[in-house]
């Protein structure tokens, strides 16, 4: 009698997972394609200003500069990675949809998907973001010169420096990433665009004769290497903080490769329990996920129980 109401209380635990797992892929579904959406349009609206400035507003120094170094900033260049995260999450969430994430391709996207967000969208995020708004708040003609506010309306702004914070966390909600895909290969990532981002500022200042940012203008060399190791540090730190506070949202268990294949052939064996768990995000979210380790002590006990 205790198996056979296990066994229909399992039913009914499988099958409210699937339908969660439902709810969050369509939930996914419309965050991705809004998301992209939005950043199609704010890219496309910051390439026609860069194209359209008036002849009188070239005239100023400052907005002439700008325009000359948009592509150069790192502002754009991680709202160049959400966009590739946006689409590559946004394909995959279609291949769900028709039933194709087995296939070659799917695995390719959802590899490139997860190790852009990891190591090169949180990070650079979390930096940009509280960066910009703590120079900001303290002197915005340190990172945002009063006269931009001329071509870059507010609105702008906001959606190339707050929400980009705003995609991460709904994405850290909606997806479980408690552990790196790709460790190497992601803080690799990391490392060689804040490489690459500094050679490109100090390359700017010794043959511009200007910073790309006037905050650095401001500081003696020394300074300037002290905050050049916080940029570094901070992207690092925020690259692996982001797994812990992952784990935090998604505490459910991940089925193993054994669990899945005994889900036709029965129960896996007491020896077979501590096999090595899958990735986060290997399985779609409308496969069926094992028992907590909890209810699997409770079935464990009942089952060996003399009744």
């Amino acid at each position: 009698m205790c198996e056979v109401k296990i066994t229909v209380e399992d039913k009914n635990t499988r099958s409210n997972v699937r339908g969660c797992g439902l709810i969050i892929l369509v939930l996914r579904t419309i965050f991705h394609g809004l998301s992209w959406s939005i950043h199609s349009f704010v890219t496309l609206y910051g390439i026609r200003v860069v194209f359209t400035v008036s002849e009188e507003l070239m005239e100023n120094p400052m907005i002439s500069e700008m325009i000359k170094f948009t592509p150069l900033f790192l502002t754009n260049w991680n709202f160049l990675f959400q966009t590739c995260f946006l689409t590559l999450s946004l394909i995959y969430d279609v291949l769900e949809w028709l039933n194709k994430v087995d296939t070659n391709i799917a695995t390719k996207i959802q590899y490139y998907r997860d190790v852009i967000f990891s190591g090169l969208v949180v990070p650079l995020t979390c930096f940009i973001s509280s960066m910009f708004w703590i120079v900001f708040s303290i002197d915005r003609e340190l990172v945002f010169p009063e006269v931009y506010d001329q071509i870059v309306p507010w609105w702008f702004n906001h959606c190339v420096h707050t929400n980009i914070t705003i995609v991460v966390i709904i994405e850290t909600l909606l997806q479980a990433r408690r552990h790196p895909r790709d460790l190497k290969t992601e803080v690799i990532m990391n490392g060689t665009v804040g490489v690459a981002y500094a050679i490109v500022y100090y390359a700017i200042y010794f043959f511009a004769k200007r910073w790309l940012y006037a905050v650095f203008g401001i500081m003696t060399w020394w300074q300037v290497c002290l905050y050049q190791l916080l940029i570094w540090g901070s992207c690092f730190a925020f690259y692996f903080l982001q797994f812990p506070v992952n784990r935090l949202f998604h505490r459910e268990e991940v089925p193993s490769l054994r669990e899945i294949k005994d889900e036709k052939t029965g129960p896996p064996a007491e020896e077979d329990m501590d096999i090595d768990i899958l990735h986060d995000s290997k399985l779609s979210p409308l496969v069926v996920k094992s028992w907590s380790l909890k209810y699997r002590s409770m079935r464990d006990q009942m089952e060996n129980s003399r009744l």
